[in-house]
C-alpha cells in the first residue's frame, strides 16, 4: 500500500539526516541528565537547598515543555531546518549562561533557557524521519536514533563526574557549547524538510485550533500523553536528579560507583530502544502490545527498590538498574502510537503534543517526588528516606497502565496483511 512506499530509495542525504540528527540528540540528552553527578559540587559551590536543586532540573523540563507547541506550529509552517536554525541560538546560549552564573537563581533561568533550546532535538529529527523513510521503519529508526541520544546519559554519568573532578563544572559547561555549536551547525547543514524540499506533496496542516480541538476531545491521546508523562517523567527524574543522591547518600557509593550505576542505567535504555523498536515494526507488528507489557515490568522492577539495603551486593546494582533501563526504554513507540491514529497532516501536532506532556512529566515528577523527601539534603542519609521515591512512583505507573490498556493498536503495521 502507499504508506510502505519509500520516499527516498538509495538517499545517502537521509542518512546524513539520522546521523547528525542524532549526534545533535546526544547533546539534549546530556543537558537532560547533567545536574545528577555535579549536584554535591552545585550545593557545595551555591549553598543550594534540596528544592533549589528540583527547581533546578525541573526548570529545563518545563520550559521544554511549554515549547512544544509553538514547536509543532513552526514544524508544520516553516518546517524542521529552519525551525532548528532559531533554537540552536538558545541552546548554545543556554549552555554558556549555565557556565557563567553564581547564583541558585541565575543556573535555574539558564536551564530554562537550555529547555527552549533543546525543545525541538527529537522533534525535528522525527519530523524528518517520517518525511524521508517508510512508516514500517518510524519505530526501529526513531529508536536507535534515541539509543544514539542515550550517549548523552552516559556522558552526563562517569565522563561529566570525571569531568567535574579534573576541570569543574563551569569549565565542562563551556566545553560542551562548543561542542554543541559544532553539532547542531554540521545537522542544519545537511537538512532538507523533504525528499523533495518543502512539503509540497503533504497535504495543508491544520489550523491549529482545529487540530488541538481534534486531539483534546481523543481518549487515545490523553492516554497516550498520560503514559508518556508518567513513563518517562519518572524515569529521566531519577536519572537526571534522584538516583545520584540515592546511590551516594542513601547506599553509600562513591561518585565513581554512582556514575557506573547511571551508566548501566543509560546502556540498558540505549539497548532497549531500537530493540524494542524492532519487535514493534517487524516482530509483533503492534504498538500497543509492546508499550503495555514493558510499562508493567517498568513498575515491578521499581517496586524491587523498597526491598534494598546497603548490604545490597554492588553487582547486582548494576543489574538492576541496566533492566530498569531496558524495560523502561521503548517510549518512543508512543510517538509512532499516536501519528498512527491520525492523519498525516497531523503528525507534527500530535507528536510536539504528546512530547509536552512526556517532557513535562520530567519537571513534575521531579516536584512530586521532591515534596516526599526531607527538603535538606543531609537529612537524607539512609535507604529509607529514599522509600518515598519507589512508592509513589509504582501507584503513578499502575494508573497508567489501566488508562492506556483502554487505547486501540495501530493497524499501519498490519495493512499490508
Amino acid at each position: 500500500m502507499e504508506m510502505f512506499v519509500d520516499p527516498a530509495p538509495g538517499s545517502r542525504r537521509r542518512w546524513a539526516i539520522f546521523i547528525f540528527g542524532s549526534m545533535n540528540f546526544v547533546i539534549s540528552m546530556f543537558y537532560r541528565c547533567s545536574t545528577a553527578v555535579i549536584s554535591p559540587a552545585l550545593v557545595n559551590d551555591l549553598s543550594m537547598t534540596s528544592t533549589q536543586l528540583s527547581h533546578l532540573s525541573a526548570a529545563f523540563y518545563y520550559a521544554f515543555a511549554l515549547a512544544q507547541i509553538p514547536l509543532g506550529v513552526a514544524l508544520d509552517r516553516i518546517g524542521p531546518r529552519r525551525t532548528m536554525m532559531f533554537l540552536a541560538a538558545a541552546a548554545v546560549g543556554g549552555a554558556v549562561a549555565f557556565a557563567s552564573a553564581r547564583t541558585p537563581e541565575q543556573l535555574i533561568w539558564a536551564r530554562a533557557l537550555l529547555g527552549i533550546g533543546m525543545c525541538g532535538n527529537l522533534m525535528v529529527l522525527m519530523t524528518l524521519l517520517a518525511a524521508w523513510f517508510p512508516v514500517n521503519r518510524f519505530a526501529f529508526l526513531s529508536g536507535l536514533a534515541i539509543s544514539v541520544g542515550t550517549l548523552g546519559n552516559l556522558i552526563a554519568a562517569t565522563p561529566l563526574a570525571l569531568l567535574n573532578i579534573s576541570i569543574g563544572w563551569r569549565a565542562s559547561f563551556f566545553l560542551f557549547a562548543g561542542i554543541n555549536a559544532v553539532v547542531v551547525t554540521l545537522f542544519i547543514l545537511v537538512s532538507k524538510d523533504s525528499p523533495n524540499g518543502r512539503n509540497v506533496d503533504l497535504p495543508k496542516p491544520q489550523p491549529l485550533i482545529t487540530g488541538l480541538s481534534r486531539l483534546i476531545r481523543m481518549y487515545s491521546y490523553w492516554a497516550i500523553s498520560l503514559c508518556g508523562f508518567v513513563r518517562y517523567g519518572y524515569y529521566a527524574a531519577l536519572q537526571s536528579l534522584w538516583f545520584g543522591p540515592f546511590l551516594i547518600t542513601g547506599m553509600g557509593l562513591n561518585e565513581i560507583q554512582a556514575g557506573n550505576a547511571l551508566l548501566a542505567l543509560g546502556i540498558g535504555y540505549m539497548t532497549g530502544l531500537p530493540f524494542w523498536g524492532r519487535i514493534s515494526d517487524k516482530i509483533a507488528r503492534t504498538r500497543k502490545w509492546v508499550v503495555l507489557p514493558t510499562l508493567i515490568a517498568f513498575g515491578l522492577v521499581s517496586t524491587s527498590f523498597l526491598l534494598w539495603n546497603r548490604s545490597v551486593p554492588y553487582s547486582m546494582i548494576l543489574l538492576t538498574f541496566f533492566v530498569l533501563g531496558f524495560t523502561s526504554a521503548p517510549g518512543q513507540i508512543l510517538y509512532a502510537h499516536v501519528k498512527e491514529l491520525l492523519p498525516t497532516n497531523m503528525i507534527a501536532q500530535a507528536m510536539t503534543s504528546v512530547n509536552l506532556f512526556t517532557i513535562l512529566g520530567v519537571g513534575a515528577m521531579i516536584h512530586v517526588l521532591g515534596l516526599f523527601l526531607a527538603d535538606d539534603p543531609s537529612k537524607l542519609v539512609d535507604v529509607a528516606s529514599f522509600q518515598p521515591l519507589w512508592i509513589v512512583g509504582v501507584i503513578a505507573l499502575t494508573i497508567v497502565c489501566v488508562l492506556y490498556s483502554r487505547v486501540p493498536d495501530s493497524s499501519a503495521l498490519r495493512s499490508n496483511e
